[in-house]
């Protein structure tokens, strides 16, 4: 059979970089799900004419029905891994075999609320509370690097919820001298948990410092020629990078894959049904997130030709707003948002007598603004555009619960058919937004928590509290610290360190 048109030029665009390519059949439907170290080469091997002789019945039959692809670029091989089973599970590929089933990749449990926190691993991540790390590709890697956290942090790796004497008569970790033994109270509960959030630090990015250990004992045992030694610190340090190498997570598929239409035709029919006067090339969505009126930021993405225009993304932080009040927000955000687009569009290209009309051609102005929200939201922001003299862009407000469309002036929402490609590239914009907004907030939250218990700290200042946080990275690991090596940082003496950690023994704070 022979290219179909789309196929030729996507194969020209495809990069050398790893990803997951979808074969779709005339009908749009995903018929195989594959991954590359490198997608250019991988792909263009189903389309050279001298393989086609080597090709077994069932290879020639799914090349033969490929009429479109499509392609995720992620960063690394284990990632497009663990993307390529999700989709397997996802579209049940007819033409897949390999990773259908139900089996899962391995990831790290701890549960903070448990009597003794204890580390497992499992394959299936519940909504119990628990903090769950991965998902991990090499399950060895993943079991090696248990054991040295356990070893490291000073862990329980006994099996009952709340263990006991008897549980400790006969306890490994315990007689090996690996576990502080917290079931007989050696070490209080909440010292423990110390040790749990410590590790849970460490398992979150936390390794530099570690792996540089590491590396200077293999260096140590190679230089003493005891090989077989520094062969274990290379094994514990690859297990080390390969557990804690950053993966993306992909809890929402990306938005380049098919469950959506081609941006171009929904961008068209986002355009027949809001009555516009031609396809919306950019879309600006803007988002609020607070929790009880703290922190209370909003965002604004942008959406260039259906797809995000990431180096056009805003945050804002509430200046005037007191209180949890979405609504006041909103205007807030909008009102900011639009007067400082005027005012570098005057300065870019000065002109008077501009006329209402003409401002989105002097501006650089959305031909769409979404709303994440009802009328009470909508009406916030067309408010605000009405002050501006910018009434005249089209602007819409998209409700969660049932996907409603509110319409400045209509009083009846618009519903549509949750497989149109409009309504998809509108959820697009919504939930990215939503996403950039949420991440802010909780990037806020964070700073907060992690520097709020210094600050109490009589006489502390701006400078001795970085040095603190540049050597030990956070409040809880400062925590687990001795006096000497808290002395070992710039502008504290023996004094000075010893105040400070029966400070930090005093107000134990358990971080969420």
């Amino acid at each position: 059979m022979p290219l179909t048109e789309q196929v030729r030029k996507k194969l020209s665009d495809l990069p050398h970089k790893p990803g997951i390519y979808l074969m779709k059949d005339r009908f749009g439907t995903v018929i195989y799900v594959g991954k590359a170290r490198d997608l250019r080469k991988r792909v263009s091997q189903y389309f050279h004419p001298s393989r086609r002789q080597g090709w077994d019945i069932k290879f020639r039959t799914l090349v033969d029905a490929i009429h479109d692809l499509d392609v995720h670029v992620v960063k690394s091989e284990p990632e497009a891994l663990l993307l390529e089973g999700k989709l397997i599970k996802e579209f049940h590929p007819r033409y897949n075999v390999s990773l259908r089933d139900d089996k899962r990749f391995l990831l790290f449990k701890v549960n903070l609320q448990d009597p003794i926190p204890r580390f497992t691993l499992t394959r299936l991540k519940t909504d119990d509370g628990a903090k769950y790390f991965g998902p991990f590709v090499n399950s060895t890697a993943v079991r090696n690097t248990l054991v040295m956290v356990r070893k490291k942090f000073n862990l329980r790796g006994c099996r009952p919820l709340t263990p006991n004497e008897s549980d400790y008569k006969h306890c490994l970790y315990a007689n090996l001298k690996f576990c502080t033994a917290p079931c007989i109270l050696n070490v209080t509960l909440d010292q423990y948990k110390q040790q749990v959030l410590a590790a849970v630090e460490f398992l979150e990015g936390q390794t530099g410092e570690f792996e540089r250990q590491i590396e200077d004992e293999m260096k140590k045992a190679a230089a003493a020629q005891d090989f077989e030694k520094a062969a274990q610190f290379r094994d514990t340090l690859a297990d080390l990078r390969h557990t804690t190498h950053k993966t993306k997570e992909f809890k929402r598929l990306p938005y380049t894959l098919p469950m959506a239409l081609e941006p171009v035709r929904d961008l068209e029919e986002l355009a027949r049904i809001l009555n516009l006067p031609a396809s919306p090339r950019r879309i600006e969505g803007f988002d609020i997130s607070n929790i009880s009126g703290t922190f209370a930021v909003a965002s604004m993405v942008s959406f260039f030709q259906g797809r995000p225009d990431r180096s056009n993304y805003r945050l804002f932080k509430m200046k005037t707003v007191v209180g949890q009040d979405d609504f006041a927000c909103m205007a807030e955000t909008v009102r900011r948002r639009y007067s400082r687009v005027l005012k570098e569009s005057k300065v870019q290209s000065p002109k008077s007598n501009v006329e209402e009309e003409n401002l989105e051609e002097e501006s650089n102005l959305p031909d769409l603004i979404l709303i994440d929200g009802g009328k009470g939201q909508l009406n916030a922001a067309c408010a605000e555009l009405a002050k501006l003299g910018l009434s005249k862009i089209p602007i819409i407000g998209l409700a969660k619960e049932y996907e409603e469309i509110y319409q400045p002036g209509e009083s009846d929402p618009l519903r549509l058919s949750h497989d149109l490609g409009a309504l998809k590239l509108l959820q697009r914009v919504r939930d990215e937004s939503h996403r950039f907004a949420n991440t802010y907030n909780a990037k806020l939250r964070l700073k907060k928590i992690s520097e709020s218990i210094l600050d109490e700290f009589p006489g502390i200042g701006g400078n001795r509290k970085a040095a603190l946080l540049k050597k030990f990275g956070s409040v809880q690991r400062l925590r687990l610290a001795s006096v000497e090596q808290i002395a070992e940082v710039s502008g504290f003496g023996g004094k000075a360190a010893a105040e400070l950690k029966t400070f930090l023994i005093a107000r134990t704070e358990v971080v969420p």
